[in-house]
């Protein structure tokens, strides 16, 4: 069976993996910059007790917060792909009830908007009709002001 993948999916698979790959070698890379000197039974050296507190850590939990978020989107994108249990058949089905659903929701937005439509018509109406009552009420009191000659 073949399983047919999205370009996007694919471009974001491609994209992922090297992230995860440099974000490995970055915390081993600071890991080694920053880490404690090794301290060996046979060899006897002198270490500084006094030396300051390395950030080791913050880069830590940096490094483990980034690897583990990468790690999480990339099973997201592997749960989002089809199984092989999904044959073409589940497919179509699966297609056709999310067409009815898209003609339902399709359906009911066209009542939507009908029913605002009238609504707006209700309303310029009402608009229209105060619009004249108040030009009626200001021509009717400019020509009661108006004395006759």
């Amino acid at each position: 069976m073949i399983l047919k993948i999205d370009k996007s999916f694919l471009t974001l698979t491609c994209f992922l993996w090297p992230k995860l790959a440099d974000q490995f070698c970055n915390a081993i890379g600071v890991l080694q910059q920053c880490g404690p000197p090794a301290s060996f039974s046979n060899i006897q050296t002198a270490i500084n007790k006094d030396q300051p507190a390395n950030p080791t850590e913050e880069y830590a939990q940096l490094f483990a917060a980034l690897i583990a978020r990468t790690a999480k989107d990339i099973d997201v994108l592997i749960d989002s792909l089809p199984s092989e249990e999904s044959t073409a058949a589940l497919q179509a089905a699966s297609l056709y009830k999310l067409e009815e659903e898209n003609h339902e929701a399709a359906t009911c937005l066209e009542d939507v908007v009908y029913r605002g439509d009238m609504l707006l018509e209700k309303i310029q109406s009402a608009l229209a009709d105060i619009a004249q009552s108040q030009l009626k009420t200001r021509s009717g009191t400019h020509s009661q002001s108006i004395p006759d000659s």
